[in-house]
């Protein structure tokens, strides 16, 4: 295994606070991406569209030694097969975050050096992404959006290289404008539980928070927690149990770190939750700090 060798797993379970993998093995690895030569697959984002579970993910290309956004699919969110690269920039792109909205398909992914948070509609998806917006200005790591109350929120790390800051944003359109919460940063000085680790997702009558455990290393575990109260002057959120969520165990392919997952409802059956996570198997790993980004 390479020293970068972080992979994507497809997690199932009862609820997205108790996910279990599916098989042994990874679902999509560095190895399936055939039109690039990638050192690693990460962040991975899930949406259902038409039948199909749409998986895109972060991989490191050798050859520019940035990211890049990959695609595969699946009809039964076990087996997946990898497609293509769908979107490329000649700066660093991690953390490909997919949602819809009236019927059009958006992404947000990281892009710290573009000069703030980029909005992608996808012109024909899931192929073809094209920048509508920017939604705001800075080096705003994992952008994390979600619709409460009527309004657009999101999430993001202020601190990419230290992962210890938790900035919250509000807007009352998807392409602004935005403002920040008079409580941001939410978190400041606290690697446990700053930097987000997938989608907020609406479960048992609230919504989950899902962090980054960077303690003692980036993307050591995966925390959830419960947001309590959110509007435009408060917000207050509780750990929740288990603590982590997601944590490397045993010794397959994420035996060393967890730092992302992505749960959905599971449309295959009709009850229950699946997910897709990433881990890595190799001790010692920390991302370079480099100034096209981290992933």
């Amino acid at each position: 295994m390479s020293r970068l060798d972080w992979a994507i797993g497809i997690y199932r379970g009862p609820s997205p606070l108790d996910l279990r993998p599916v098989a042994p093995e990874p679902a999509l690895t560095a190895a399936d991406v055939h039109d690039a030569r990638a050192d690693f697959v990460a962040d991975p984002f899930l949406l259902r569209w038409d039948g199909l579970w749409h998986l895109f993910f972060e991989f490191l290309d050798r050859d520019t030694g940035r990211g890049a956004i990959g695609l595969a699919d699946s009809a039964d969110g076990r087996r997946f097969t990898y497609r293509k690269v769908v979107l490329r920039e000649p700066f660093h792109l991690s953390y490909p975050f997919v949602f819809e909205w009236k019927g059009e398909v958006y992404m947000t992914p990281e892009a710290l050096d573009a000069g703030g948070v980029r909005l992608y509609r996808a012109t024909r998806f899931p192929m073809e992404w094209t920048p509508v917006a920017t939604l705001l200005p800075g080096r705003l790591a994992d952008p994390t959006v979600f619709r409460h109350d009527g309004r657009w929120w999101l999430f993001a790390c202020g601190a990419p290289a230290s992962h210890d800051d938790l900035r919250l944003f509000t807007a009352g359109a998807l392409e602004g404008p935005w403002s920040e919460h008079p409580r941001s940063p939410l978190i400041a000085g606290d690697r446990r539980s700053a930097r987000p680790a997938g989608r907020p997702v609406f479960h048992d009558g609230a919504w989950l928070r899902f962090a980054q455990d960077c303690h003692p290393v980036y993307g050591s575990r995966v925390r959830a927690f419960r947001i309590a109260e959110l509007d435009l002057d408060h917000y207050a959120e509780t750990l929740c149990p288990p603590d982590p969520v997601l944590a490397p165990e045993g010794e397959g392919w994420s035996r060393r770190r967890m730092h992302h997952v992505d749960a959905h409802p599971d449309a295959g059956d009709g009850a229950g939750w699946i997910a897709c996570v990433d881990g890595c198997a190799e001790r010692g790993f920390e991302p370079p700090i480099r100034k096209e980004g981290t992933s």
